[in-house]
């Protein structure tokens, strides 16, 4: 393992005053409870403290910002796990993840809260856990996490990794501080070619182009029995589906859902927001259109026009219910979200400009399909009344995304073998 380049003065500052804060740190953390973004039965964990044991033999330890980079190693977890006395532990920040690591991880893979970036807490956490190996998903980079790690010479990956064009402008403007922490990292196993150029060139090590882990995830799950009286309520309607929408992109589809009507006066809008809290937000923007909100446990019922559906984890239902799927993060300046989560169920997929963050994805979908980018409420509403009206032309555009998704899979094997590699001198004895 590569020594570390002493520290620049931008990088001991930081360690300084994350340590100074480190009194505080519980204060910060009961305001964060009462806001409801803590588990109150487990805020000891965000101070280090573990609430379960060490199992024996080797662990892995794999952390993940929030739900979706957590869902996008659930291949490459099943994966490592196919080792005998191998654990993997997952790690990530935010309440949605927790809940749903507690559903979807398999056996020998447990979950904790990461710890704050702070000194104390670090030690604490790997004193218990000692892992093995150490990987980050994606653009996570937290200094204090990776240089105690790397203080302890346990092996420390980037997987699944990206970096973003704003990012990259921001990480030059301290290229000492950029070069120090992600020197840190033994190998980045990245999703695209223009990341690995750009932390190249900002000082990583060892960098290779893998992939992006999205595309070998399973299907999205779905509950039989819900998804069963679902279908029974809509019946033969036909379903325009807006998914993990953001503020601006919902008042885009709702004038497309008023166009389409015009046409389709039986059509269900089901706006699936990103965030379910926004619930309220969307019931206000509906105004006078007759909606229903599936957190106050309705179904559709035969008027319903618009179907809010504000609830957590429900996603991989409402892609079943529709032919097709406008898939939000794209109208505004999000980066788009995952187009892989409608295509592996055979949906087509309709999208905005803004899809930086799976433009490899993007890209070979609409590719595939012949169409898919949208700009305005006309243009949603021109490819939706095709799709809606010709049930020919939305199987064609839902296996044209489907192969597209399929050809873009592997880099849980190839993730697998590097970090299989990196634990060549911590294998199980």
């Amino acid at each position: 393992m590569t020594a570390a380049a002493p520290a620049p003065l931008g990088l001991l500052a930081y360690r300084a005053a994350t340590a100074a804060l480190a009194p505080v740190v519980p204060l910060l953390l009961r305001r964060r409870l009462a806001r409801g973004k803590e588990d109150g039965t487990r805020l000891g964990e965000r101070l280090g403290h573990a609430s379960l044991a060490r199992p024996a033999g080797q662990l892995v330890w794999i952390h993940g910002a929030s739900v979706g980079e957590c869902m996008s190693v659930l291949p490459l977890i099943s994966k490592l796990l196919e080792t005998s006395q191998r654990h993997v532990l997952v790690t990530s920040g935010t309440l949605t993840s927790a809940q749903m690591m507690a559903q979807r991880l398999p056996a020998g893979a447990l979950h904790q809260f990461v710890p704050l970036d702070v000194p104390a807490a670090i030690r604490r956490f790997l004193e218990h856990w000692k892992p093995d190996a150490a990987l980050f998903v994606d653009s996570e980079i937290w200094p204090n996490i990776l240089s105690q790690t790397h203080a302890r010479s346990i092996p420390i990956a980037l997987v699944n990794g990206r970096m973003s064009e704003r990012a990259f402008t921001g990480w030059r403007r301290a290229r000492g501080m950029a070069r120090a922490i992600l020197s840190l990292y033994d190998t980045c196993l990245v999703q695209d070619g223009e990341s690995a150029e750009r932390l190249t060139a900002l000082g990583a090590r060892n960098v290779v182009v893998a992939g992006n882990l999205k595309a070998d995830a399973p299907p999205l799950p779905a509950d039989a029995e819900k998804l069963a009286a679902l279908k029974a309520a809509i019946g033969n309607r036909p379903v325009l589906l807006a998914a993990q929408t953001h503020p601006g992109e919902d008042e885009t589809v709702l004038p497309a859902h008023d166009a389409l009507r015009k046409e389709l006066p039986d059509l269900l809008t089901i706006l699936v927001p990103r965030h379910p809290e926004r619930g309220t937000e969307l019931s206000m923007l509906c105004g006078t259109r007759v909606h229903l909100r599936r957190a106050h446990g309705h179904l559709p019922a035969a008027q319903t026009a618009i179907y809010i559906a504000d609830t957590l984890g429900e996603l991989g239902i409402f892609y079943r219910l529709a032919s097709f799927a406008f898939v939000g993060g794209s109208l505004m300046p999000h980066g788009g979200h995952n187009p892989l989560e409608p295509a592996r169920l055979s949906r087509g997929v309709l999208f905005g400009p803004h899809t930086y963050n799976f433009a490899r994805d993007y890209e070979a979908i609409s590719g595939a399909q012949g169409l898919g980018l949208v700009h305005s409420a006309a243009e949603i509403a021109q490819h939706a009344l095709r799709l809606l009206q010709s049930t020919a032309d939305a199987r064609s555009l839902g296996e044209a995304a489907a192969g597209a998704a399929a050809a873009l899979g592997g880099a849980a094997e190839t993730t697998r073998q590097a970090i299989e590699r990196l634990l060549g001198n911590n294998a199980v004895t």
